[in-house]
């Protein structure tokens, strides 16, 4: 672990600028829980689940952890990534973090990225600032330039350069605000900007709306119901084809069903499909009436569940053996027959009125036929029902 630790820090130099300007040694540690107690005369490197550097350090310094705390000034550049970030110390080069939630408490004599979740810097960056966050907080300025993007952001003390801010919320300026440069910004509503702000450089506001229009909630509707559809028919096409697959012999026996019984057969088989469907629930209803029936209702709710989905997945595999038969000229069943058959059952539940109607009747036929082939094969009645599954 501490290897795989070291190799990780060591692809974060090319973070700080200076990471190969320093003659000093460079001290690398790791550890689960790592305390740094002693001075660094170089570039520090550190990395585990929980950091604290109590030591000064001369150099850069490096970090990975699930959480960091900085108690101890850096002379040089500060690049740090975890979840949880604490600069209490001053930092004389640039400051760069990544993680969830970072504070600045102390000044940065450098420029100041900070990209995370929330942001709160309290100590001013002599040079540029960039920040990105959901929510960030800037209450102490800059003396260079300052850009923002957030959603819920807050703007306090001296900025000494122009600040230009992107929210997707609420922008407010703290009491006794001076931005000596430009404050421009975009958001959804005008600023909450105290009368006791300075605003030397003027401000520039774009309103700009982030909820959809109208026609941009149709397109987003269309295309969901789009990417849903397309989920949906594609699970059915896998299922489909590994059912045909793992169990030929019984799709052969549903679509002989179809294919060579006579009509008077065929029409039974739907009647008790239809019987089964329409039935089942009145007597899911009826037993959980009772305490002991309430388990029975829910086994047969399982088993009513199954048998329906296995009743659609057959119906589409039903239309791809008709398929075979007809156009292939073979009783054999394979994987792609049944995907080709759903992919055929799926565009006709899409068209209005006479798909719904054509899928009810493969659907209540799919039913009473599996009936049918279970209740043989679990009491046969012929040597060749028990060669169905």
């Amino acid at each position: 672990m501490r290897r795989s630790l070291l190799a990780a820090l060591i692809l974060l130099l090319i973070l700080p600028a200076a990471a190969f300007a320093s003659r000093a040694p460079a001290s690398f540690s790791a550890a689960r829980s790592l305390l740094v107690a002693s001075s660094s005369p170089g570039n520090a490197y550190a990395g585990g689940v929980s950091v604290v550097t109590t030591a000064p350090v001369q150099g850069d310094l490096t970090a990975v952890a699930g959480s960091i705390v900085v108690a101890s000034p850096v002379r040089g550049d500060v690049s740090l990534l975890a979840g949880s970030l604490s600069s209490r110390a001053r930092v004389g080069g640039d400051l760069k973090v990544l993680g969830g939630s970072i504070a600045v408490l102390e000044p940065v004599g450098g420029d100041l990225v900070a990209l995370g979740v929330s942001v709160r810097d309290s100590g001013s960056a002599d040079g540029s600032v960039f920040v990105a966050a959901v929510d960030v907080a800037l209450t102490d300025g800059a003396a260079g330039p300052v850009t923002v993007y957030g959603n819920d952001i807050l703007l306090g003390g001296d900025f000494a350069g122009p600040v230009r801010v992107v929210a997707s919320g609420r922008v407010t300026l703290s009491a006794s605000t001076t931005v000596r440069g430009t404050l421009s910004y975009e958001a959804p509503e005008p600023a909450v900007i105290p009368e006791s702000a300075t605003l030397a450089g003027g401000v520039e506001y774009t309103s700009a709306s982030y909820l959809p229009g109208a026609g941009t909630s149709r397109i987003l509707a269309l295309v969901s119901i789009g990417f849903f559809l397309f989920v949906r028919i594609l699970g059915a096409l896998i299922l489909a084809g590994l059912l045909t697959g793992l169990f030929p012999r019984l799709a052969e026996a549903v679509v002989e069903r179809a294919y060579a019984a006579r009509p008077r057969s065929i029409l039974l088989s739907m009647l008790l499909g239809f019987a089964i469907l329409a039935a089942t629930p009145i007597l899911l209803m009826l037993l959980s009436f009772t305490f002991v029936g309430m388990g029975l209702a829910l086994l047969l709710f399982v088993l009513y569940v199954l048998m329906t989905v296995l009743a659609v997945m057959y119906a589409g595999i039903l239309l791809g053996g008709l398929f075979a038969h007809r156009f292939a000229h073979r009783s054999a069943m394979l994987w792609h027959d049944g995907v080709l058959g759903m992919l055929a059952f799926s565009l006709i539940t899409l068209v209005p009125a006479v798909g719904s109607f054509a899928v009810l009747l493969l659907t209540v036929f799919s039913i009473g036929v599996l009936l049918q082939l279970f209740f043989n094969f679990a009491f046969p009645r012929e040597e060749h029902t028990s060669k169905v599954l």
